[in-house]
């Protein structure tokens, strides 16, 4: 019998120093050759490709036999730059690719330039056939924002019958992430063959772009055929019924999902509790929440944050204590949920004890958005004094949204000086945003500096700036209708205004009077008229023919409540006997019995 090979013993390759100690060993018995031994040196060296390309350089070049292998899994690891020195040193042993080159190589190219060229020599080499390097070659070009090449790249694949689902699906994902989803369904539509990832690729691409009733129409044809989803194409399908407001499809989903088999997953088990917290069924979500087997750091973040914008601040900082308990430990996200769940319940001298305790103790540095949380948190409560000292003792210059904190506390506790100061600047950092200017012009109005408020609206026109219209969404029956502010396009519009007339009648012999004072106007009897045609209400009057006393009614609203509408909503959930939950841009306001849960702290 022949003796065993010598072979030295692996050592952790941890520094530099120790990788050369181990090659050298290898030199020695004879073994630097071989490829498993080659490839350890090489994934080292490839951690750091800036200071160490030059040394796996060299290791390949005198390699007594250089394959494709030990090049190829470099490819994927390196930068653009250092990948393409490594292919041009392959190129010039010579060593020519073989399949599995262009498909590490294409995905990390980078720029459009290179993509170009790796392109030639796969033409030249003869790959323009091969699946995998076409479909590498397809997602490049879709990276670099160019739909056009990689639509030729495709027509001449299809041509040559080298496309396979994997082909169709990278088109379908590509065009959406360029937000060209009408293409991509176009792709879609004409597929020969899909699967899973098809169908979410499709559904994604919906929910990216806003459209949520499109995606919706993607899962139930997927659902028409047959097709057994898995847990990423079902928490595509819930996060698109969140997107719509649509609770009755959301709950369907969900109970699909779980007659399907569908494994709850921390993925799908987040999208189903944020789906009922944000359709407003924050007790459906809790339920969701607690009989789930285990709970990963996002599902309780999504949980703590559902009770925090349901105005339910006692309950969401009692679930942070018992996530600690537990050992999850805290990240941004949850100290962004539990600063709001104080600042939305007036719980300030809390939120300033947790916020140090969880910067302090998790070592959690804060950035703009926690200082912007904290601004919040003082300016609702009135304290303007202090939300302007969080915003001077920042150590970083105060964004757009930390300066809107403070704007709109302003606005919310009337101090016009402070908030027309801060308003302009806030204009300038963001002069598109509509919702800075009317705000500054409420201000301004509410003071009744007409004159100010003519300038502002000369700005807006100057710059050619136009107010968002309010809409709001509600969801009777399955149905989801959605009512925009001063203008309602509905089969049944005659009767919705006629009750909208009534609703109003009925509450302001109940004690309603409207709140005038955000309404842009100096004639104080042209005030009241534009309420009426508030989306919100439409949206109520639609819910009121629709549903009979004792029902609840959810709506979602794209802008935040103006008072008036939420003044006549607590009088209408009264005489009307109804339970009205509104989802607007920044809480939820559940309005029962002439009461809101907000208790007008908003």
């Amino acid at each position: 019998m022949s003796a065993p090979a010598l072979t030295p013993t692996p050592i952790p390759l941890t520094t530099i120093a120790e990788l050369r100690q181990h090659h050298s060993q290898l030199v020695r018995l004879g073994l630097a050759s071989h490829r498993a031994h080659a490839r350890r040196l090489l994934s080292f060296l490839a951690r750091d490709p800036d200071s160490h390309f030059p040394y796996a350089a060299r290791l390949l070049a005198h390699h007594p036999d250089p394959h494709p292998a030990l090049f190829n899994p470099l490819f994927s690891a390196l930068p653009p730059r250092h990948a393409a020195r490594l292919l041009a040193l392959m190129l010039y042993l010579p060593l020519p690719p073989d399949h599995f080159t262009f498909p590490r190589l294409l995905p990390g190219a980078g720029p459009l330039h290179l993509v170009a060229q790796l392109h030639a020599l796969l033409l030249k080499l003869g790959f323009h056939a091969h699946t995998q390097s076409l479909n590498a070659l397809l997602a490049a070009y879709l990276a670099n924002a160019r739909p056009d090449l990689a639509s030729r790249v495709f027509s001449g694949g299809g041509a040559r019958g080298a496309l396979d689902v994997v082909s169709w699906t990278t088109m379908v994902g590509g065009l959406c992430k360029l937000g060209l989803v009408d293409g991509a369904r176009e792709v879609f539509d004409a597929m020969p063959e899909r699967n899973l990832v098809s169908w979410n690729a499709m559904m994604s691409g919906y929910v990216k772009s806003g459209r949520f009733l499109d995606a919706l129409e993607v899962f139930d044809e997927m659902r028409e055929r047959g097709v057994e989803a898995n847990g990423f194409v079902s928490a595509t399908a819930v996060v698109a019924c969140t997107g719509a407001g649509a609770l009755a499809r959301g709950r369907e989903v969900h109970r699909w999902a779980e007659r399907s088999g569908v494994e709850m997953d921390e993925k799908l088990a987040t999208a189903v509790v944020d789906m009922y917290c944000k359709c407003g069924c924050v007790e459906e979500a809790r339920r969701v929440f607690e009989a789930l087997p285990a709970k990963g750091l996002t599902t309780w973040n999504c949980m703590i944050g559902g009770l925090a914008v349901h105005g339910r601040g006692q309950d969401a900082v009692e679930l942070f204590g018992r996530m600690e308990r537990e050992g999850v430990a805290p990240d941004d996200v949850t100290l962004v949920n539990v600063l709001t769940a104080c600042a939305h319940t007036g719980m300030v001298s809390e939120g300033r004890r947790y916020f140090d305790h969880i910067v302090q103790r998790y070592g959690i540095v804060p950035k703009m958005e926690h200082y912007g949380c904290l601004v919040d948190l003082y300016g609702r409560a009135g304290r303007l004094d202090e939300a302007k000292r969080v915003i001077d003792d920042m150590p970083m210059e105060p964004d757009v949204g930390v300066l809107g904190a403070l704007f709109g506390a302003c606005k919310i506790h009337g101090d016009v000086d402070l908030g027309e100061a801060i308003g302009w600047r806030v204009i300038e950092l963001e002069p598109q945003n509509s919702g800075r200017y009317v705000l500054l012009a409420n201000l301004l109005a509410s003071a009744g500096r007409w004159e100010d408020v003519a300038r502002v609206r000369r700005l807006m026109d100057e710059r050619n700036v136009t107010k968002e219209a309010g809409r709001s969404v509600i969801e009777v029956d399955g149905e989801v209708c959605e009512f925009q502010c001063g203008s309602l396009r509905h089969p049944q519009a005659e009767e919705v205004y006629a009750m909208a007339n009534d609703m109003m009648r009925r509450i302001g012999a109940e004690g309603y009077v409207p709140d005038t004072r955000d309404v842009l106007h100096d004639l104080a009897e042209e005030k009241e008229t534009p309420l009426l045609y508030h989306s919100e209400k439409l949206a109520i009057a639609f819910g009121l023919l629709r549903t009979k006393p004792g029902d609840m009614m959810r709506i979602t609203k794209n802008l935040r409540v103006c008072r008036d509408c939420h003044e006549a909503t607590k009088f209408v959930s009264r005489v009307f006997e109804r339970e009205i939950v509104v989802r607007d841009r920044n809480r939820f306001h559940h309005f029962k019995d002439g009461k809101c849960s907000c208790k007008d702290y908003w």
